[in-house]
């Protein structure tokens, strides 16, 4: 029977606990037609994993009729239990819950409106967070550490790393494979390891973080603090609202010590190939010289969304006789001063790269080829992420768990909904800053509905810098701007489609990433590339996001068309939050757990 917390007998719990007991008679009687009246004409059901081993979203009354008809019978949720004291706020009840399937134990939220004078669900958030019988231990579960009494064949604590360190990938193998040892790729290394997943973390450099350590040197995270936590190690209370990139490898390093995260630094993937007969991948790789041959049965890319360059090929860049790279092998800036460089590229990389450039006396021109959303720091802080990651968000109670929840919670089909308005706000909050800009004659916009930077993160992943100064550069005219395609380069220059002119020492190509599928083509086949299709993504038919709507972000964190093939990465917020979901699924494969997965998704686009 559904129950609350304390809660009284009127207003906002008592809706709740009406509706929690509706849908839990209905869904214990399989009544799907009754359990999908419960919502409004127009809902969302976001299901992370508890109801659909996928990530997933249905929208309206069918698309819930369609999820309970195809997941209910072997789900068989119980136990809906209304938490925290719900909320009302502008007619809408939200309310925090949690409840049980016949494998695991899940957590959600639900915004109930009022619709033919009942409450009904306008959204549903449902996630699973841990397995029946294979529980992480911690809190009362963790383990003893020591062994008392006496035993001839006691190991150390040390030994038992020795051995397993030095038995992983020959005589044993991973369960799983993860590809890329940046922050994604050690949050989901820290979660297996957690949930006793056989697993081993493989990156090309010789230790975790200098995946940061080797970026241009003024590079900080643009993210605040609140938001970057890693799981079971939040940063401590001291650590820098933007941390610089040394510090943010220093720390992934010694998350790996402290994780206990198998990790083999200096190991070079060279080839995949999946043999379904046998269900698993042969993956060779080199580490430290040594050619080995790994036998996992799940392989993770956590290569990263910014971890394919896309370096432009353009005429004559086999007679330029300066420098020229992509940003993300961008040195620095001390080796340039008093040296002309042109700057392709006017998005977050292009302007930590000019305005470091120009400190350091370089004499820096910007080549904008499209228009690009700014939104300065203070205001992104204060409006775009102050109410779930903020020292007040903190101090009123909101931890990272309900802040990565509360943000879940809200449908892609709707969310730009929800930051129109706060884009609007730093637009009147900063009016000055922008018409300096605009003067200055830079191509501004505010994506293609007005919904900023969040938005055009989540589809594109492109198209905007967080402005910590250096766009005032631009707006001064300390850094040149010009606009246009390049055309080629000559001897000395970059020249444009209109025959501009730029005389170049060196060439800095901050002209993004590719679908990370592309990695799978490197690494697998192109043909598997094809068959996972686009990575990242909405669907939202956006510029760079092409429909149709798909409702997810494309391929990540969940099953692919690829069997044993899965993508993980994005920022930290998103490394920590959606490696847990992809770690149950994960866990549940190598437990032997059923994982039917509802709406596996289709193949659009293939980059």
């Amino acid at each position: 029977m559904t129950q609350t917390l304390d809660a009284p007998p009127h207003g906002a719990a008592q809706r709740a606990r009406d509706w929690f007991t509706g849908l839990e008679d209905a869904l214990r009687a399989r009544d799907v037609d009754r359990a999908a009246g419960l919502f409004a004409r127009t809902s969302f059901w976001r299901d992370l994993i508890a109801f659909s081993w996928n990530i997933t979203t249905v929208e309206d009354r069918a698309g819930v009729t369609d999820l309970l008809t195809a997941t209910l019978d072997r789900t068989d949720p119980s136990g809906f239990t209304v938490g925290e004291e719900p909320e009302e706020a502008d007619g809408v009840t939200t309310a925090w819950f949690t409840f049980e399937t016949a494998v695991g134990r899940g957590k959600g939220l639900v915004r109930l409106v009022e619709e033919d004078g009942q409450p009904r669900a306008w959204t549903l958030l449902t996630t699973l967070y841990e397995l029946k019988g294979h529980e992480e231990p911690r809190g009362p579960a963790r383990p003893k550490g020591a062994e008392h009494g006496v035993n001839r064949e006691r190991l150390t604590w040390a030994e038992r790393r020795a051995r397993e360190d030095a038995e992983l990938g020959r005589t044993t193998q991973p369960f799983v494979l993860v590809v890329g040892g940046g922050q994604g790729g050690v949050a989901l290394g820290a979660r297996l390891r957690q949930l006793d997943v056989p697993a081993l973390v493989v990156d090309k450099h010789a230790r975790p973080g200098d995946q940061w350590r080797s970026r241009y040197k003024s590079l900080c995270l643009h993210d605040p603090v609140w938001y970057d936590h890693l799981p079971y190690l939040p940063f401590p209370d001291n650590w820098p609202v933007f941390a610089p990139k040394d510090k943010i490898g220093d720390w992934l390093e010694s998350y790996v010590r402290v994780m206990e995260i198998p990790y083999w630094g200096s190991t070079e993937v060279r080839s995949a190939s999946y043999s379904p007969e046998d269900g698993e991948w042969t993956v060779e790789v080199v580490r430290d010289g040594e050619p080995l041959t790994l036998r996992p049965e799940h392989l993770v890319m956590a290569t990263g969304m910014s971890g394919k360059p896309n370096v432009p090929e353009i005429p004559g860049q086999d007679v330029f006789r300066g420098e020229q790279h992509h940003s993300s092998a961008h040195p620095g800036p001390d080796e340039y001063a008093g040296r002309k460089v042109v700057v392709v590229g006017s998005n977050n990389s292009a302007f930590d790269i000019c305005g470091a450039l120009w400190e350091h006396g370089a004499d820096v021109t910007m080549v904008q080829r499209s228009s690009t959303h700014i939104v300065r720091s203070d205001s992104l802080m204060d409006i775009g992420l102050g109410a779930l990651y903020s020292e007040e968000a903190v101090a009123g109670g909101v931890t990272t768990e309900k802040a990565d929840l509360t943000f879940a919670s809200i449908p892609y089909r709707v969310m730009h909904e929800f930051q129109v308005p706060l884009y609007e706000q730093m637009r009147e909050r900063d009016a000055d800053f922008y018409d300096r800009l605009e003067k200055a004659g830079f191509w501004l916009d505010w994506g293609d509905d007005g919904s900023g930077l969040f938005m055009k993160y989540l589809r594109r992943g492109s198209g905007y810098y967080i402005d910590v100064g250096a766009a005032d550069l631009v707006a001064n005219g300390d850094v040149r701007l010009v606009h246009g395609q390049v055309d080629h380069l000559t001897e000395d220059a970059v020249v444009l489609d209109d025959g501009t002119e730029l005389p170049a020492d060196l060439v800095v190509y901050a002209t993004g990433y590719g679908s990370m599928n592309g990695w799978a083509a490197d690494l697998i086949s192109q043909e598997v590339a094809d068959r996972v299709g686009k990575v990242w993504g909405l669907g939202s038919d956006t510029t760079k996001d092409p429909g149709p709507w798909e409702g997810e972000q494309r391929n990540m964190w969940k099953p692919t068309q690829q069997e044993a093939l899965w993508f993980h990465g994005g920022n930290l917020h998103q490394s920590r939050h959606y490696s847990l979901y992809l770690a149950l699924q994960l866990k549940a494969r190598q437990a032997g757990t059923p994982t039917p997965v509802y709406g596996l998704q289709e193949v659009h686009h293939l980059r």
